[in-house]
C-alpha cells in the first residue's frame, strides 16, 4: 500500500509541474518545465548526497575510529545482502541520523555524535536498520525526485508571480490558471512531498525492524530521540528534514501538521504491534 500510494503522489507531482508550465507559458511553458525537472534530478541523482554531507559537515570514518557504529553498519549490510555503506559521524549535539546515495551501491549512513551518545548499542543497530531499509528501498532516490519536483513547481509558482499566463497566442498560458499555480501550486508540492515521506517512514520503520530481527530496540530509540530533539533541536534546513529518522526540529501543532514525518507514537505504536503479531 505504501508502494502503490508513494507511486500515486508521484504522478501528481508531476501532472502538478506539466500543468504548472502549461499555465505559464502553454505548450512551450510544458517543456520548459520538463527540461528543468530533468536537470535538477540529474544534478540531485548525482550530487545531492556530497552535498547533503558536506552541508552538515559530515566526516567519514573507518573501524577504528567508530568501531561500535561501524560493526552494526557492516552487520546489518552483510544481513541485508547490500554493499557496505560509507559511515559518517555529524558534528553535532543534536540526536539524529540519516542515509543518502542515488542506490545501495552508493549509499553512505550519517549519524551525530548526539545520537551515538544518547542510544544503547542495540537501540542504536535498530536506528541503523531503519536507514538500511531505506537505502534498500531506494527512498533515498525517491525522495530527492520528489524534493525536486516540489522545488520546481515552487519555482514556477515564483515566474508565475513575475510573469503570469500568457495571453498572446492560441496555445498560450491561462492567467486564471497562473494566479492558481502561483497561490496554490506550491502548497500543494510540498504537501504532496510530506505525504511521501511520511508514507516511506513507515515503510523504512518495518523494513528496519524485518532486517534487525526485533522491531523494539527501534521503537524504544525513536521514543528516547523524539525527546532529544525537542531538548536539542537540530540546526537543519527544510529541505534536508525529509532525510533525518526523526524531524530535526521542534515545533507545536503547526510544525506537526507540515511535518515530513508520521506521528511519533503512530510509529511507535506499529512497531510494537509487530512484536506483538510476531
Amino acid at each position: 500500500m505504501n508502494g502503490m500510494k508513494t507511486a500515486m503522489l508521484m504522478v501528481i507531482l508531476t501532472l502538478l509541474l506539466v500543468w504548472g508550465g502549461a499555465a505559464i507559458g502553454g505548450q512551450s511553458g510544458m517543456t520548459m518545465a520538463l527540461v528543468m525537472a530533468g536537470v535538477m534530478n540529474f544534478v540531485s541523482y548525482f550530487f545531492s548526497d556530497k552535498i547533503v554531507l558536506a552541508m552538515y559537515h559530515a566526516r567519514q570514518v573507518s573501524e577504528s575510529e567508530a568501531p561500535v557504529l561501524y560493526r552494526i553498519v557492516r552487520m546489518l549490510s552483510q544481513k541485508a545482502g547490500i554493499p557496505m555503506p560509507k559511515v559518517y559521524i555529524i558534528p553535532d549535539p543534536s540526536p539524529n541520523a540519516f542515509a543518502t546515495g542515488r542506490s545501495p551501491q552508493h549509499a553512505a549512513v550519517a549519524a551525530t555524535e548526539g545520537i551515538m551518545q544518547l542510544l544503547s548499542e542495540e537501540e542504536l543497530a535498530g536506528v541503523m536498520a531503519h536507514e538500511l531499509a531505506h537505502v534498500i528501498h531506494r527512498d533515498i532516490l525517491i525522495g530527492t525526485v520528489a524534493a525536486t519536483l516540489a522545488g520546481a513547481i515552487s519555482y514556477l509558482g515564483q515566474m508565475a508571480l513575475f510573469f503570469g499566463g500568457r495571453r498572446d497566442d492560441d496555445e498560450g498560458g491561462n492567467p486564471v490558471a497562473a494566479i492558481a499555480m502561483m497561490i496554490l501550486a506550491p502548497i500543494a508540492a510540498m504537501l504532496i512531498q510530506m505525504a511521501i515521506s511520511r508514507s516511506r517512514e513507515y515503510s523504512a520503520d518495518e523494513g528496519g525492524a524485518k532486517l534487525l530481527g526485533n522491531p523494539l530496540p527501534l521503537a524504544g530509540a525513536l521514543r528516547k530521540l523524539q525527546q532529544g530533539v525537542q531538548m536539542i533541536p537540530m540546526n537543519a534546513t527544510p529541505a534536508t528534514a525529509h532525510m533525518m529518522i526523526v524531524s530535526p526540529f521542534s515545533g507545536g501543532a503547526m510544525m506537526k501538521l507540515f511535518s515530513t514525518h508520521p506521528p511519533m507514537e503512530e510509529r511507535i505504536a506499529r512497531l510494537q504491534a509487530m512484536r506483538i503479531a510476531g
